[in-house]
């Protein structure tokens, strides 16, 4: 009798795995190969609301333009914070006359999803998102989760799907994986800050940087890239964040170790927004210009974003080219 089932199990089951074959097939039967599709690329930064900081994310905008031309560029930012605080100043006459040069992209900027939706709405089919971030942290994670649930839309006929292709770029500092090596991405990093390091070498002073961090997903590239760049240049570079590790307390004992007294420190961010201009330079006491100098240091601060860095901006640019690439 168990066998008698079994064999009526297996009768059963047969046309229903038989259909589920046929709908899982390519339906590509009787249809002309599909054409190429449009492309487009979306930048991602989690914004600022600093007009002379958003220098920094449109000299990105701009280099990538012009190695991609005739294909469009959109910025999106990932803050509903800094969002909302453009989409309030875009109706705003006397903020705008105050502040002129503001660009559409800028004033009407949207999320990474929605900048997305109106790309495939517009017929772009093959979307290259390339991330303005420093390292492959919370932000580039959720891009990461959002382009592949975008990438799982199935349809029936393979025409009808909203992409046929769409690739994200990676972080500055790279991230996980054995196609691009992030210790060559790191190496490719402290290169392009060499400009730092001389200047800081003409003042005798120790370069800090502050970088953003994260609070839970700490993941220790902002300590390899400090070891990186004392590597690279034999010379007393230190990093700290905002928030995760390494912190001002860190950074601080490190500094205090290397017997220099004077600073330059600079922001590890791409932008020299609100972190940079209170976090690190401001005139509070939890300031790290202000703690360093109660520390005993002389400090000088410079209010410049990675991203008007011309090798930190061609980073980007390489790491796009990759990602379309592949």
């Amino acid at each position: 009798m168990l066998r008698y089932r079994s064999r009526i199990c297996a009768l059963t089951l047969f046309p229903i795995l038989a259909a589920m074959l046929l709908l899982a097939a390519p339906a590509t039967a009787g249809h002309a190969k599909a054409e190429t599709g449009r492309q487009a690329i979306v930048l991602t930064a989690f914004g600022t609301s600093y007009p002379e900081a958003l220098q920094s994310i449109l000299h990105i905008r701009d280099k990538v333009a012009k190695a991609n031309p005739g294909t469009p560029v959109k910025l999106a930012f990932t803050s509903n914070i800094i969002r909302r605080i453009w989409q309030e100043r875009r109706s705003d006459e006397a903020w705008k006359k105050a502040n002129p040069g503001i660009p559409e992209d800028v004033l009407f900027v949207r999320t990474p999803l929605a900048t997305i939706a109106d790309l495939q709405d517009e017929g772009y089919t093959d979307i290259a998102v390339q991330s303005m971030h420093v390292f492959a942290g919370e932000e580039f994670h959720d891009t990461l989760t959002m382009v592949a649930g975008l990438r799982s839309i199935s349809t029936l006929k393979p025409q009808h799907k909203p992409f046929k292709c769409i690739v994200v770029g990676r972080p500055a500092l790279g991230m996980p994986g054995v196609a691009h090596p992030y210790a060559e991405d790191i190496a490719a990093a402290t290169k392009a800050l060499k400009g730092d390091v001389a200047e800081a070498g003409k003042m005798g002073a120790a370069l800090v940087y502050m970088g953003h961090g994260n609070d839970f997903f700490s993941t220790g590239i902002y300590a390899e890239f400090q070891a990186a760049m004392q590597a690279e240049y034999d010379y007393p570079v230190f990093v700290g964040c905002v928030e995760g590790f390494p912190g001002f307390d860190e950074m601080l004992k490190q500094l205090k170790a290397s017997g220099n007294r004077k600073v330059l420190m600079k922001p590890f961010m791409i932008v020299a927004g609100d972190h940079a201009s209170n976090d690190m330079a401001g005139d509070e006491d939890d300031a790290w210009k202000v703690m360093l100098e109660k520390a005993g240091f002389s400090v000088k601060t410079e209010l410049r974003g990675l991203g008007m860095i011309d090798a930190w901006a061609d980073i980007y640019v390489r790491h796009l080219r990759d990602a379309m690439a592949e």
